[in-house]
């Protein structure tokens, strides 16, 4: 893996509804959190929950981000998002064209420089 790809990730969600995954991307880009966001319909989850095995159809968000933006990510989704546990979770991305790196970078907030004493 190359250095400049690890630093950044893509960020999966479930989501109940299409509106909450808009809802959810919208807000995560507004706040240049993430770079970008596939919203994709149609998927069916299959999990057990409870003690109980679930069919449920959902949506899934795809997001494209830097590493050093995950924590704040899920602090931002777990308060937009309307599951007890939501499903929160990153893949690095291991290449990628440059370009598109690098946009990912410019899009995404940058980060917080520590706090002077």
């Amino acid at each position: 893996m190359s250095p400049e790809a690890s630093r950044h990730v893509v960020v999966y969600v479930t989501c109940g509804s299409q509106q909450e995954a808009s809802r959810i991307a919208h807000d995560l880009v507004e706040q240049r959190l993430i770079a970008c966001a596939n919203v994709v319909p149609g998927i069916t989850s299959v999990y057990r929950w409870e003690g109980t095995v679930h069919t449920d159809p959902e949506v899934l968000l795809i997001a494209k981000t830097r590493r050093d933006l995950f924590e704040a990510i899920t602090r931002r989704v777990r308060d937009l998002h309307s599951y007890d546990l939501p499903e929160i979770i990153a893949l690095p991305l291991e290449a990628g064209l440059p370009g598109y790196l690098q946009w990912i970078d410019d899009a995404c907030r940058r980060p917080e420089s520590p706090s002077s004493p």
